[in-house]
C-alpha cells in the first residue's frame, strides 16, 4: 500500500478521507438538468477583460458544431453577456413549464443560454450582487432544458471573483481554456488564473493569446505591436502543452458584432479544439 499524500483527486482508495473529500467537493455541485446530458464541459476564462474570451468561446463552439457535434455555450458573464450578439440571437428564451426552460438554438444548431436571452431590453444593466449572479449561473445549469450535448463551452466573467468559482465547484468541468492578451502585465494575470485552476483541481487544456500580432497586407510579415510575450515561457512552467495566436483581425471583429460568428473559420484553434 502506497503512502497517502492526501491528493484525494488522484487516489482509488476508499478511505475516509477519500468519502469526506468528495461529500465536501458534492456539496457545491449544482444538479444537472433531468432532460439534459452533456457529456463534457470546458470554462472558457480570462484574468481581465477585454482579451476576446467571448470571441474564442464562440469559436470554439462554431469549430465543435462543424465537426458534426451537438454543442451548447452557457454564457456565465451575466453582467457583460456579448453571446446572443455574436451569432445574432434576437429572439427570448421560451419556458417549457415553470421549472424548465428552453435554450435558443442558432442558425447551425449551438444552443445557447444567457441572461440577454431572458431580458425585455438587451440594454438593460442587470445590478446583481454576487450570490445573485452566481445563483443565475446554477440556474442556467439546472433549469435548461440542454438535451443531447457532446461540449459545452462556459463563457466567465474575467477575474477570479463569485461567478468563475462559482462554475469551478458547481460544474462538472472536464477543463479550462485561459485566454490572454500580448501585455507584459498579463503574464502575471495569467499565471493567476492558472494558481486558481490548480487549487480547484481542473486540468487547463490550453491558453489562448488573442491580439497576438497582425499579419500586414502588402508585405505578408508578422508584426507585433504589443512585442512578444512570454507565453511559452508560462505554459512550460506550468505544463501546458497547448498553446495558440490568435492575430488582430478586423474582419472576425466584423463578424462578431454583425452576428454572423458562424462564417468564422480560426484555423489556429484547431489544435486546441483536437484536444478537447
Amino acid at each position: 500500500m502506497s503512502e497517502c499524500t492526501h491528493d484525494c483527486s488522484s487516489c482509488g482508495a476508499n478511505c475516509p478521507s477519500r468519502t469526506q473529500s468528495q461529500q465536501k467537493v458534492n456539496e457545491f455541485a449544482a444538479p444537472e438538468n433531468a432532460l439534459s446530458k452533456v457529456k463534457k464541459v470546458y470554462g472558457i476564462v480570462s484574468g481581465k477583460g477585454g482579451v476576446g474570451k467571448s470571441l474564442v468561446t464562440s469559436s470554439l463552439a462554431v469549430n465543435a458544431r462543424r465537426r458534426g457535434y451537438e454543442t451548447a455555450i452557457l454564457d456565465a458573464d451575466i453582467t457583460g453577456p456579448s453571446i446572443p450578439r455574436a451569432f445574432g440571437l434576437t429572439q427570448q428564451a421560451e419556458a417549457m413549464d415553470e421549472n424548465n426552460i428552453f435554450p435558443v438554438v442558432t442558425k447551425t444548431g449551438i444552443k445557447v443560454m444567457s441572461i440577454n436571452l431572458l431580458l425585455e431590453d438587451v440594454t438593460s444593466p442587470v445590478i446583481w450582487r454576487g450570490p445573485v449572479l452566481a445563483g443565475t449561473v446554477k440556474q442556467f445549469w439546472s433549469d435548461v432544458v440542454w438535451g443531447e450535448v457532446d461540449y459545452m463551452f462556459v463563457d466567465m466573467p474575467p477575474g477570479t471573483g463569485d461567478v468563475p468559482l462559482t462554475v469551478f465547484q458547481s460544474l462538472p468541468l472536464d477543463g479550462i481554456i485561459i485566454v490572454t492578451s500580448p501585455q507584459e502585465l498579463v503574464g502575471m494575470i495569467v499565471e493567476k488564473a492558472v494558481k486558481m485552476a490548480n487549487m480547484m483541481n481542473i486540468p487547463i487544456v490550453g491558453i489562448v493569446e488573442n491580439m497576438s500580432y497582425f499579419v500586414c497586407d502588402k508585405c505578408g510579415e508578422k508584426h507585433y505591436p504589443f512585442g512578444k510575450s512570454n507565453l511559452e515561457e508560462i505554459a512550460q512552467k506550468y505544463g501546458i502543452k497547448n498553446i495558440a495566436r490568435l492575430p488582430i483581425n478586423p474582419d472576425i471583429a466584423s463578424q462578431a458584432d454583425k452576428g454572423l460568428i458562424e462564417l468564422n473559420e480560426v484555423e489556429l484553434l484547431d489544435a486546441l479544439s483536437d484536444s478537447l
